[in-house]
């Protein structure tokens, strides 16, 4: 009999809340239509129709346009020039090392 009131005063705290929170449909939304927030969410949010609209556009393997292909080779020339002066500058830093350890090497007494 103890068992059972233990079980019983443990479930009906339990029960009250859920039908409690049964009654609530959501904390965090207000139902008040708010100017701000409505403005905010039509710039966040579009309609799916839209959204749709927008990925059959511009598919993963839709074809780019001509601007877009050429920007994408003058940033991928603009990358090697720089990648190939980055290189010759090396290679001339390098020689000059090399000249300036033989004038060393010459210049040593015998």
């Amino acid at each position: 009999m103890a068992g059972t009131h233990t079980v019983l005063l443990t479930l009906l705290p339990t029960v009250l809340v859920l039908i409690v929170l049964a009654g609530v449909e959501s904390a965090a939304v207000k139902d008040v239509k708010d100017s701000k927030a409505q403005g905010a969410s039509k710039r966040v949010f579009m309609p799916a129709s839209d959204a749709s609209n927008f990925f059959k556009r511009r598919g993963r393997r839709s074809p780019r346009t001509y601007e877009e292909y050429y920007a994408e080779q003058r940033v991928k020339m603009a990358a090697n020039e720089r990648r190939r002066e980055h290189l010759e500058e090396q290679n001339n830093e390098y020689e000059n090392y090399l000249e300036e350890e033989r004038d060393g090497e010459t210049d040593l007494p015998v």
